[in-house]
């Protein structure tokens, strides 16, 4: 035995060994993040994000400075390392502003965009002690040969050039979200702001964002395609390990065994009367035999996200409640979806949904005619119909639900009713959260389900719980004792 483990320990030397030469070539330029060159596997030449190419991020730039005034500067800082403890930091996630101009992927940068000096961009210095402990970042030579920046300095310069910039533009525009002192503070900003003159880059950002082209289209799709398979797995998973932690830490592996850099957000993993809390997030209690468990999940694929729901019983049957009122959801969402087409609006799907859902409540008995009908209504059903979806959850939200849809924008469609254990209502239905969430995308003659490949209807999640989970459970059962008896 001590040999054959000391066989093993050589050859798994010797294969970390090989690896480290090949990743540490001296040709490889360590760019802070994957680069053709550096991940063959990942990128194609040409490309800055996989399947997004630089001519793609140039051309994002020229479509903004045509929509900004004339004159004006755009000033866009990266997203901050946000710290956990005084030395550990959370994970890391650019800004989509920032990300969406440059394809940059690391905090500490600035990037300058005008008429007359395209895109300039301050980039953080690299210091040989960060270098140890964090790793190489992407300086100035970075920004001109990946990023393509017309210009670059380092952060240090900074104090020194823009503020110049800043004086021949009759405008600026600034990403709020990530604003930093350190060049708000400047007399030069200031003096724009005291004159009315800076303006909110996402108004401009979001409008370009909003439409999506062809290659965003294919990182939505395989966002889509990862978060339906993991939480497929997820949903086989349930009926052996009804516990909420255990499912969400399930559908995360699942996700980032196929591809995915990070979840979406944190996901809502809801049983029981859990489910009427519309983002729950505990994820701490044992889903209770005959429960529902209502799971709100997406993923990350190279800064493009998914978001889908649904709502089964781990046990392997809806009961009779249960099931009336997922029929109602079911329904609502089928017929939102088919309402989703150019032209149309959130806001008009949403006021469809919310009359749909109302005369079910009625008929149902859950909501009788009253004067605070509506009030009551709102109290079981808060949420609207659904959000755009991009590059952050809730994408270009300051476009609003009445902008008329066009080919290439991707919304979610998620009718949900949320009746907590208190609620003065039928006893059969009290502690019941169901929500059914879809990522849909309008096309030129209506639209594409992204995540029709996750089973929705009540027959088909009860043959898949009941037929298909036997041999899951039996190979994690058979793993279990075979990891008690080593």
């Amino acid at each position: 035995m001590q040999i054959l483990r000391r066989k093993l320990l050589q050859r798994s030397s010797f294969i970390q060994g090989v690896g480290r030469c090949g990743y540490c070539s001296k040709n490889i330029v360590d760019a802070g993040q994957p680069t053709p060159a550096s991940h063959p596997q990942l990128l194609n030449e040409g490309e800055i994000t996989p399947g997004i190419t630089s001519e793609e991020y140039v051309s994002r730039r020229k479509r903004l400075l045509e929509l900004l005034p004339e004159n004006s500067l755009a000033i866009v800082a990266s997203a901050p390392v946000k710290m956990m403890t005084d030395v550990v930091p959370y994970t890391f996630r650019q800004d989509a502003d920032y990300s969406y101009l440059t394809g940059c992927q690391q905090p500490g940068g600035i990037a300058v965009l005008g008429h007359e000096c395209g895109l300039c961009m301050f980039m953080p210095e690299s210091h040989p002690h960060d270098v140890i402990w964090q790793g190489q970042i992407a300086g100035v030579d970075t920004a001109l040969d990946t990023f393509k920046a017309e210009k670059a300095y380092p952060m240090s310069k900074l104090k020194e050039i823009l503020p110049g910039m800043m004086g021949r533009s009759s405008k600026l525009v600034h990403n709020v979200k990530t604003a930093i002192p350190t060049y708000m503070e400047m007399e030069a900003f200031q003096k724009a702001a005291y004159s009315g003159k800076v303006k909110d880059l996402s108004v401009y950002t979001h409008e370009l964002r909003w439409v999506k082209s062809p290659a965003e289209l294919k990182l939505l799709r395989e966002s889509a395609s990862i978060a339906c398979q993991a939480l497929l797995q997820t949903m086989f998973h349930s009926k052996t390990y009804p516990y909420e932690s255990m499912l969400s830490a399930k559908v995360e592996y699942e996700c980032k065994m196929r591809g995915a850099q990070r979840m979406a957000f944190n996901p809502v993993v809801g049983g029981g009367p859990n489910a009427s809390v519309i983002h729950y997030s505990r994820n701490d209690q044992k889903v209770k035999d005959g429960d529902l468990v209502l799971m709100d999940i997406g993923c990350e694929l190279h800064g493009y996200l998914s978001d889908l729901t649904r709502t089964w019983p781990p046990c392997g049957f809806f009961s009779a409640a249960q099931r009336e009122l997922y029929d109602l959801i079911l329904e609502t969402n089928k017929e939102c979806v088919k309402l989703c087409r150019p032209g149309t609006s959130i806001r008009q799907i949403h006021h469809y949904s919310a009359e749909k859902l109302l005369h079910g409540l009625k008929e149902l008995g859950i909501l009788k005619d009253s004067r605070n009908i509506y009030h009551s209504y709102h109290q079981l059903n808060p949420t609207n119909i659904g959000h755009y979806l991009g590059m952050d959850v809730h994408d270009c939200h300051s476009l609003g639900d009445d902008q008329p849809l066009k080919p290439g924008v991707v919304i979610t469609i998620e009718p949900g009713i949320y009746i907590p254990s208190f609620f003065d209502g039928p006893e059969r239905f009290r502690g019941i959260g169901i929500r059914i969430e879809d990522e849909v995308l309008i096309t030129e003659t209506g639209y594409e389900v992204l995540t029709g490949s996750m089973p929705k209807e009540v027959k088909h999640i009860e043959t898949l719980l009941n037929n298909f989970c036997h041999g899951v459970n039996t190979e994690n059962q058979n793993n279990m004792r075979a990891a008690s008896i080593s």
